[in-house]
């Protein structure tokens, strides 16, 4: 495992996403991906699974102290006293005293930013979580977290894979010393299907999935969490650590960067950045 080190935290660099992950499906993956060697298991509020993650991480038997876990609050529930409540409902949920990092899940539309980061300060000064940070914020939403505010985040976990640029928001994280968490890395399954990044994995014994993770951690401080619920895919998604990207491999996986935005909710999203 290679790990990113931010601030004062230690993140292992590949990560377990839980999206669209219940009941024994979620409990299986979390465990056999705690098994496998997976040490950062991110989940949310709304995805409904923190009862069975909470529950796979004390079956796996792993030192909690090992484990980089991430939960999310959602947007319509950001004010102060909300924060408050749902830090204790993820945190018994989980069954755990903290978590490694709590992120705004989407930004709120009717919350002050200024108060939900206060909240989410104070839970940090209370011990019951690590880090706070931020998910799906643009430039814009970053600029006013990090220099109108002065909140200390850690992170922006937004959608990042080859076929969406990101290089905004990429390059705010990196004026301000900040790190990036992909989901959909694997853009949903389009990934596989891609014949150029499956050329570029025969030459190196590995799939077109195990590229595109390896494209995204060679970037400076990005992880990324892709999902699965099958063993093998647990598997291969951890083995990509042992090979290197050629010059122009990357440059070529840098090439399908685009606008293929693939997580857009209605009534959720920002105005978000081009290209």
């Amino acid at each position: 495992m290679e790990y990113l080190a931010i601030k004062d935290a230690r993140v292992p660099a590949l990560g377990l996403g839980t999206w669209a992950l219940n009941g024994r499906a979620c409990f299986d993956a979390v465990k056999t991906g705690l098994e496998f060697g997976y040490r950062h298991i991110d989940t949310a509020q709304i995805y409904g699974n923190e009862d069975e993650v909470g529950a796979a991480i004390k079956a796996a038997g792993v030192s909690r102290a090992e484990i980089f876990l991430t939960t999310k609050i959602p947007a319509g529930n950001l004010r102060a006293a909300q924060v408050k409540r749902g830090v204790e409902d993820s945190l018994r949920r989980l069954g755990t005293a903290y978590v490694d990092l709590l992120l705004i899940h989407w930004p709120g539309k009717r919350e002050p930013l200024a108060e939900t980061l206060e909240a989410f300060a104070e839970a940090r000064r209370q011990g019951k979580t690590r880090f706070i940070g931020v998910s799906n914020f643009t430039v814009a939403l970053l600029a006013e977290t990090v220099e109108r505010c002065r909140a200390d985040i850690l992170c922006n976990q937004v959608e990042y894979h080859p076929y969406l640029s990101q290089r905004p928001v990429i390059a705010a994280l990196r004026k301000y010393g900040l790190m990036l968490t992909a989901y959909s890395p694997l853009a949903r399954g389009r990934v596989a299907q891609d014949k150029e990044l499956a050329a570029i994995g025969r030459r190196h014994g590995k799939s077109a999935g195990q590229v595109a993770l390896r494209w995204l951690l060679d970037q400076k401080n990005v992880a990324a969490i892709p999902k699965s619920a099958r063993r093998e895919h647990l598997a291969a998604n951890l083995d990509i650590f042992d090979f290197t990207l050629a010059p122009e491999e990357r440059a070529a996986i840098d090439a399908k960067r685009g606008t293929t935005r693939l997580v857009d909710p209605a009534g959720w999203g920002p105005d978000w950045d081009g290209p």
